[in-house]
């Protein structure tokens, strides 16, 4: 018989905001927020201290402020946060062969096969700590979907794992919104159908969900209630094909001028890593998430291989303008590909023109 599925979540926690306390540590217990001085400012993160005022991720930075204002706010400082992201994870990919990275503080880890899976991730996790600073949370279970769940359990430190049935009982009095992907668009038209919980989406009548959603989704709706998701965990061999930075928000973003700051940072973000291993691509994209879960991306195909953080900024910033999302933005993310380190002697594509998709995210 096949060995049974093993699928791990690990989080940092707080991790901009753990790599600051590291380096300040008389700032250890006081609220802090990272996030630019600016007037369109938002948070990047904040420490558990400042999140029990109401503080989350992509806030606007005044909201913050007012939010807590006793709140100590550092500006980001992504090179910091590369550095401590590769020290974290080199140390993980030292143990776990199998490993997808979803950012610079989180990846999901196949341990299918792995002798006594959970004590090799506690050691991993402790080993983690105590070299590094940072607290990784993690979620268990058979498939990414219930991991990722579980890895919210707890935090910080958290580690929790179940199977699909107990988490179908766990999570049964949660709200829709509790699912990765059901945005609150999607759980406020659930709630219209009489589907509030996560018991109650599991219970729901698939031709009535169909009706006011598609079949497509409705099958997905009713997948993500009951936990089923077969989705691999994607490990890479050799120079990534395309590298990108993406960011989900605690609230969805409506507004232009914030989806446009937080878009300069990621390209910024994305840029200095890619300057780091002179690594330079041809193609730049955004991908854009709705409240309801559309899922757009936007592509543009330069003249010439770069990763000038002004050329990247303002490509993806032209894409975003010329996509105008016309609702609440739950993830933004930008991405660059066709590298010139895996296309030697390909000539350049002509430049394709705004909102043409070249390749898919």
């Amino acid at each position: 018989m096949a060995p049974k599925r093993v699928i791990a979540h690990l989080d940092c926690d707080a991790f901009y905001a753990t790599v600051e306390l590291i380096r300040r540590p008389e700032l250890k217990g006081k609220p802090v927020i990272v996030a630019g001085s600016g007037p369109r400012s938002v948070v990047t993160t904040a420490s558990y201290e400042a999140r029990k005022f109401g503080v989350g991720s992509a806030m606007p930075a005044s909201q913050a402020r007012r939010l807590c204002p006793t709140a100590i706010v550092i500006p980001p400082d992504f090179t910091a946060y590369r550095e401590k992201s590769r020290e974290v994870w080199e140390l993980v990919r030292a143990k776990l062969d199998r490993l997808q990275s979803m950012g610079l503080d989180e990846a999901y880890a196949d341990l299918t096969g792995v002798e006594k899976p959970l004590r090799v991730l506690r050691e991993l996790i402790d080993d983690v700590h105590k070299r590094t600073g940072i607290q990784i949370s993690a979620g268990v279970g058979p498939n990414r979907l219930i991991a990722k769940c579980c890895s919210d359990l707890g935090k910080p430190a958290g580690f929790v794992a179940m199977g699909r049935e107990e988490a179908c009982i766990r999570f049964a009095t949660a709200p829709t919104r509790r699912l990765p992907g059901i945005g609150p668009k999607t759980a406020e038209r659930l709630a219209e159908l009489g589907y509030s919980t996560v018991a109650q989406l599991q219970e729901a009548d698939e031709s009535q969900l169909a009706a006011r959603f598609g079949d497509r989704t409705a099958r997905y709706l009713k997948a993500r209630a009951t936990f089923h998701d077969d989705s691999p965990v994607e490990t890479e061999g050799g120079p990534a094909k395309s590298v990108s930075t993406e960011r989900t928000f605690d609230e969805d973003v409506a507004s232009t001028e914030e989806l446009e700051t937080i878009l300069r940072t990621l390209s910024k973000e994305l840029c200095e890593g890619l300057q780091g291993k002179s690594r330079q691509g041809r193609t730049v994209a955004i991908k854009v998430r709705l409240a309801d879960w559309t899922t757009v991306t936007r592509a543009r195909t330069l003249p010439d291989a770069t990763n000038d953080t002004g050329l990247v900024t303002e490509t993806a910033l032209e894409l975003l303008r010329a996509y105008a999302p016309t609702q609440p933005v739950r993830l933004l993310g930008v991405r660059l590909a066709a590298f010139d380190d895996l296309e030697p002697d390909k000539p350049p594509a002509p430049a394709a023109p705004v909102g043409q998709l070249a390749f898919s995210l």
